[in-house]
Parts: structure tokens; C-alpha cells; sequence
């Protein structure tokens, strides 16, 4: 019997059910606050450290190097802003493709005597390692370059980046929302590197909406952007959000005892899916660079992105047309621009990312499904020309 897919597990994931478990009694009776001195905070707040603990193990981090915050939003943010808070004004180097929470904050800055350099990308969504390379000679005090593409699914060498940019002595970051789960994070071997901070978030390996972290090497001397009484090492004052930090311990632990398993599961799934879409004659973006092993991203000639989608929410796959967070933005992929893609295909790009509970069965009945969408959509487009 048919049911619904979920393919986009880029925008959100389901919530794991051992992870409901773990949060279901900080949701009930156990409700302290972590700050109180009686049992019921002390209580609270030992799941906040055993979370924290659970959260730097599966990126080998230390506990003491994790700032709990609301999203990776927040994160990227409180990093960006936070940084330029406790230096003079710079340059600051971001990646083309990045996340609009750190391209709107890096413009924010740039009212405020900072200068921002967006370092292009190839054609495949990989930095262009001699635009990069020039950039660095400008000695920029503060880098951001994402780990993995919400979009592409492109992932970067951020070790070597960083490595590159270290004798400069900037402050690196890395966005590594999507990596978490679906491929493996050392935050000491990057750190090693030089990479001084990094962000996560729950909600895309498993776990509740409203959780995420900055991993932040404590000789980084950040201004905290929400002021109040000093909660996360005085970086991120307000009362935490203690179910959905103990929710994004248990995820983070599972995330990575798993990831090894999953990824050769999706990697499989996604093979499978891109000859579907090859044979249909989709065009899939970014096929010559590394990705993440559950991203596909593809357009068909001559049809649009939003049209598909909603054809396709229909027929019962959740798919997206680009990112998420910027759904409401109806203008071409910021991320097909930077890498020299046309506007007209642009317009029908399509975003599946699959996720630990989609199956075979379910991209043979996707590839099915989209033939005859593909088909009628193309049917009507000849009969208007």
C-alpha cells in the first residue's frame, strides 16, 4: 500500500524515537530550571551537562567548547557578529554558496566598516581554490565556508581551506549543519587544521527543532548577542531549552554511531534515484564534486521548480524546490547563480534529500511518479508554445 514520502530531509528530519523518549519526561515532571539551586534545577542541570558531554563526543569536541543556541541561525550569528564585536573592522571572506545566515549577517557587518568577499565557486559548487587563494592575501580577519551545500549537497575540503588560511591568523568557521549524520566530524583533527568554529543543529540527524551549537575554541574571544545572565559561558544568556538540548544529545550520539552505516545505505538510494533522473533527462547539478550522499538537485528543461513540487506533493513526495529557510524568496537559487547557471534552469531546480527512513521501493515509485508528472508538464508547455 502506498503512503506518503518524505524527501527532504535537508529542510528537517523526523523526529528519532529514542530521542522522543529522552525528552518526553523533561516535557512532563522534570521541569526545573538548569539556573535553580534546588534538586529540581540541579537535576536540569546535569542533563544539560550530560547532553553537552554527548553533543562534543560525536564531533570529538570537549564539552567545555559547546555553546548551546536556538538554531544553527543563532549560531552562525552569534560567530559572525560576535567575532566582529571583539575586533576592529576587516575583511571578512565567506564562500558564494553559503547559507543566508551568513551572507545577510556578513551584509549586516558590512554597514559597520566591515568589508565582505564572496569567494566564487566552480561550475560544481567547490571553491575556486584561485579566487580563495587571492582572497587570503587580503589577510581577511574572519572566514566562513560551509562544510556541506543545504542545496547541492557539495561538500568542501575544510581542512585544507582552513589550513591554507591559518598562517593569515583570521578566525575560521564552518557551517556543518548538513554534515552532522551524514558523514563524519573530528572537530579536534579541523581544529588541528585550523578551523575555530563550527556550527550544528538537532533537527537535521533526528532531533527537535529549536536546538543547535557553536563549537568554539576557547582561545576565541567572542561578544555574546544576547545579553542577561550569563548562561553558556556567558556567550548566549536566557534559560536553556532543556528537552530539546537533551533531545539533540541523544541525536548527536546516534547520528554518530550511525553514520557509517547510513551514508553507504543513501549513497546507495541515491545512485539509484540519479540514473532515474539521468534516464528521464534531468539535468542533476554539481555531479563532479563531493556530496553528501543524500542530496539530489536537478532541473528539467523548460519546467518550473515550484510547479513540479507542488505536481509532486500530489502524488505524495515532499520534495523541495530549493532551500528551506528561504522558501518564501521567489527569485533563482543564489547557489545555481554562483555556479553559473542559467536563469531559465535555474527556475526549475528540485531538491530531494533523503533521510534514514526512505527505502528503494519508495525512489522506484519517485522515478515513476515523476515520468508521468515530467510528462504532462512537458505536454502542456508544448501545446502553449
Amino acid at each position: 500500500m502506498f503512503r506518503p514520502a518524505y524527501f527532504d530531509n535537508n529542510a528537517t528530519t523526523p523526529l528519532d524515537s529514542a530521542v522522543l523518549s529522552a525528552m518526553l519526561p523533561w516535557l512532563e515532571s522534570q521541569f526545573g530550571n538548569p539556573s535553580s539551586r534546588h534538586e529540581f534545577g540541579r537535576a536540569a542541570r546535569r542533563a544539560v551537562d550530560e547532553a553537552r558531554q554527548r553533543v562534543a563526543a560525536a564531533v570529538n569536541a570537549h564539552p567545555t567548547e559547546v555553546v548551546f543556541t536556538s538554531g544553527g541561525s543563532e549560531a552562525n550569528n552569534l560567530f559572525l557578529k560576535g567575532a566582529a564585536a571583539a575586533l576592529k573592522p576587516g575583511l571578512i571572506a565567506i564562500g558564494a554558496t553559503e547559507h543566508p545566515c551568513i551572507i545577510k549577517p556578513a551584509a549586516q557587518l558590512a554597514g559597520q566598516g566591515w568589508q565582505v568577499r564572496h569567494v566564487a565557486v566552480d561550475g560544481s559548487g567547490r571553491l575556486n581554490l584561485a579566487d580563495y587563494a587571492d582572497a587570503l592575501l587580503a589577510r581577511p580577519k574572519l572566514i566562513s565556508v560551509m562544510t556541506a551545500n543545504n542545496e547541492t549537497g557539495v561538500v568542501q575540503d575544510i581542512a585544507a581551506l582552513a589550513s591554507a588560511a591559518k598562517p593569515g591568523g583570521g578566525w575560521f568557521h564552518s557551517d556543518a549543519v548538513q554534515a552532522l549524520g551524514k558523514m563524519a566530524i573530528d572537530f579536534r583533527d579541523l581544529n588541528t587544521a585550523g578551523v575555530q568554529a563550527m556550527t550544528l543543529s538537532a533537527h537535521k540527524a533526528g532531533g527537535p527543532k529549536g536546538a543547535a551549537a557553536l563549537i568554539l575554541d576557547k582561545r576565541v574571544d567572542l561578544q555574546p548577542q544576547i545579553a542577561g545572565g550569563g548562561h553558556e559561558r556567558g556567550l548566549r544568556s536566557g534559560t536553556e531549552n532543556v528537552p530539546a538540548i537533551i533531545g539533540f544529545g541523544v541525536a548527536a550520539e546516534l547520528a554518530a554511531q550511525r553514520v557509517a552505516e547510513l551514508s553507504v545505505r543513501l549513497r546507495v538510494m541515491q545512485a539509484k534515484l540519479e540514473a532515474g533522473l539521468s534516464a528521464l533527462g534531468a539535468r542533476i547539478f554539481a555531479t563532479e564534486a563531493a556530496r553528501l550522499p543524500n542530496t539530489s538537485y536537478f532541473a528539467f528543461p523548460d519546467l518550473d521548480g515550484e510547479t513540479l513540487v507542488g505536481k509532486l506533493d500530489r502524488e505524495g513526495f515532499a520534495v523541495a524546490s530549493g532551500a528551506a529557510c528561504s522558501s518564501a524568496n521567489p527569485e533563482p537559487s543564489h547557489v545555481l547563480r554562483a555556479m553559473g547557471v542559467a536563469p531559465e534552469i535555474s527556475r526549475g531546480a528540485v531538491r530531494v534529500s533523503l533521510g534514514a527512513g526512505n527505502t528503494e521501493s519508495e525512489i522506484s515509485q519517485f522515478i515513476n511518479a515523476l515520468q508521468l508528472t515530467v510528462g504532462r508538464l512537458q505536454g502542456l508547455t508544448a501545446i502553449a508554445v
